[in-house]
């Protein structure tokens, strides 16, 4: 199993629910810790230019109180920043979409250690969320884990959209995918709501090759 496959079990992750003004919100968590000074951490998830070296190029008024984009992904108003420890951003996509935040905390553990913790808060439709459970967005945010570990080692990310077409992408994917049907089921909910979730976030994300392989 290669390096990257094993940082599925770095990622602690956690399921649960939320009531928020617009309705009853569904919340993911994930903690990692990373071998990286928290004033580093906190540059790395801040700074446009080294963002868009491990996640997408970002533009707007990037400030509190300020309008983000992400090229080709989501956007929204940067709702707090105190560095180097939370960043909070409404994250949404479309014109008329439901309520969803995402809250990054950071802590120091000694001069070169730093737990990440991010948490995604989100009115989701039923349906929806009868359909692939937690794993929707919890393997884009484990893939995003594994984009800012790999840059805080200055090692290459490389073409991470190319990437997620390989077999090791692949495996990563469908790792993270029973992984948050683990944690789903931690979280109270029944085995075959759980099974039925992993199975359509897998096949949303790992959709079988044209040549079966």
């Amino acid at each position: 199993m290669s390096d990257i496959v094993d940082q599925i079990n770095d990622i602690h992750r956690k399921v649960g629910s939320r009531t928020v003004p617009e309705g009853e919100a569904h919340t993911v968590l994930l903690q990692r810790t990373y071998d990286a000074a928290v004033e580093d951490v906190w540059e790395a998830c801040t700074d446009p230019e080294r963002v868009s070296r491990w996640l997408l190029p970002v533009s707007g008024d990037l400030k509190l109180g300020g309008h983000y984009q992400l090229e080709g992904n989501a956007g929204g108003e940067i709702l707090r920043c105190d560095p180097p420890e939370l960043l909070k951003v409404s994250w949404l996509f479309g014109e008329d979409p439901d309520f969803s935040e995402v809250e990054v905390r950071l802590t120091a553990q000694g001069e070169e250690q730093t737990v990440f913790e991010l948490e995604h808060v989100a009115v989701v439709p039923q349906e929806i969320w009868d359909q692939f459970g937690p794993g929707a967005v919890g393997i884009g945010w484990d893939l995003t884990a594994l984009g800012l570990g790999l840059h805080l080692r200055r090692g290459p990310t490389g073409d991470l959209a190319a990437w997620r077409e390989s077999d090791e992408a692949r495996e990563f994917m469908t790792r993270s995918s029973e992984a948050w049907g683990a944690a789903y089921e931690a979280s109270g909910a029944p085995s075959d709501v759980v099974e039925a979730a992993v199975r359509g976030t897998t096949g949303f994300y790992v959709p079988p090759r044209p040549d079966g392989a």
